[in-house]
């Protein structure tokens, strides 16, 4: 198990996810009443090579992180009406928690561990940290998609810049760049 500079480790929830219908004003809720931030904010995120339920999908989201703890906070807005995970939730059963986000250094082979207890890939995307990150859906009594996170060195430094910077915020420059 790799232990992230962050604190979390691999193998473990390292993200709770939210969809929301605002990202600024949700951002200005955890800053407030959540005590979480600063926030790296996304204004516009359509990933490549996004698969939907078997099929490509060009969705466009705004997404913010955070830390509260060592508990990676991310707030997910989507920005138009195509196909996705994210508009899936909201149409199901409103804005909330959407998904569960657990690091593994073999992301491909937990994915099949995944898929051998029922659960099916709802949504993939490689991402800028490197990897493909898989939600995987239809699990039984889970409360939420799963995403599954490759344990990267890319992840590893952005989530623990990101933490980095939560620890001992003085409450300046609230908003930040995602990069």
């Amino acid at each position: 198990m790799k232990t992230f500079g962050f604190g979390g480790r691999s193998g473990q929830i390292v993200q709770m996810a939210y969809v929301v219908r605002n990202i600024r004003q949700s951002i200005d809720w955890w800053i407030k009443d959540g005590r979480a931030g600063p926030f790296f904010l996304l204004e516009s995120f359509t990933g490549p090579e996004q698969r939907y339920r078997g099929g490509p999908t060009e969705a466009d989201v705004s997404i913010a992180m955070s830390f509260a703890g060592h508990m990676n906070i991310e707030l997910i807005q989507p920005k138009d009406n195509n196909p996705s995970v994210y508009k899936e939730i909201i149409d199901r059963r409103g804005y909330g928690l959407h998904h569960l986000g657990l690091a593994f250094e073999d992301v491909e082979a937990e994915r099949v561990k995944y898929e051998g207890r029922g659960y099916h890939v709802a949504f993939s995307t490689p991402v800028p940290s490197g990897g493909t990150v898989y939600f995987m859906g239809e699990g039984a009594d889970a409360p939420a998609f799963v995403e599954l996170i490759p344990a990267t060195e890319g992840t590893d430094e952005m989530f623990t810049r990101y933490w980095k910077a939560s620890v001992d915020w003085d409450g300046k420059d609230p908003i930040r760049p995602f990069g």
